[in-house]
């Protein structure tokens, strides 16, 4: 089973490591990290990540997985990796997101039609991209599955497993993982975080990318999405 994960600059490393470490353990996995060139590639954490292939040389999958992170903007705005990211959802068996990668898969016209979600922060725009917003922790709609912000991926992954593999092979593949998370915080969401800390992180958020909004507005209406 081919799965293509795609690499692209300022990927929110979690988007992608925490579903590939999962899903990697599919019966028959064959996971490929794809971007434009070998090349190393910078994550939002301080680290780069080395492509496994090249867009020329994985033009299918079975399983597509797009990640999120502050370079999604430019990923929609780079031709290559949208026409890519199009061309191996047109066939691929499952068209999968995590976070906002979720916006990758809508601007390439993957998500017209389609329920989906993804990170809080951004799920007033899935809408500008022909989607469905659904507020949930991830979100099945016939072969399109999209996870919620980062961390939600590990269990938008589970869920697939379970999907394609059995409930048993999930479980076992949790086990292994020992994925039992028990957060010393109850601050995972917006309305559990409260206001205050909601704005110290859309203020983080501006500082790091002051323009990923308006550069995503326009991006949608530049691609004829009437949302």
């Amino acid at each position: 089973m081919q799965l293509a994960f795609l690499l692209f600059p300022g990927i929110t490393q979690l988007d992608l490591t925490g579903p590939v470490q999962f899903l990697s353990r599919l019966p028959g996995a064959k996971v490929d990290l794809v971007w434009d060139s070998l090349d190393p590639v910078p994550t939002d954490a301080g680290f780069s990540i080395v492509p496994t292939a090249t867009f020329a040389q994985l033009p299918r999958a079975d399983v597509l997985c797009v990640p999120g992170g502050m370079g999604v903007a430019g990923v929609i705005d780079h031709a290559p990796a949208l026409d890519w990211v199009k061309q191996v959802g047109a066939e691929a068996e499952w068209v999968t997101s995590v976070c906002t990668g979720a916006l990758v898969l809508g601007a390439a016209g993957l998500l017209q039609g389609y329920k989906a979600t993804t990170h809080w922060a951004w799920h007033d725009l899935l809408g500008l991209f022909g989607a469905e917003p659904v507020q949930a922790r991830y979100v099945f709609d016939r072969n399109r599955v999209t996870g919620g912000g980062v961390t939600a991926g590990i269990d938008f992954a589970l869920a697939l497993i379970a999907r394609i593999a059995g409930e048993d092979h999930a479980r076992a593949v949790q086990l292994a993982l020992e994925y039992d998370p028990a957060p010393p915080f109850d601050a995972g969401k917006p309305a559990k975080a409260g206001f205050a800390l909601v704005e110290v992180y859309q203020a983080r958020a501006n500082r790091l990318a002051p323009h990923r909004r308006t550069d995503l507005i326009a991006a949608a209406a530049r691609l004829g999405f009437s949302g």
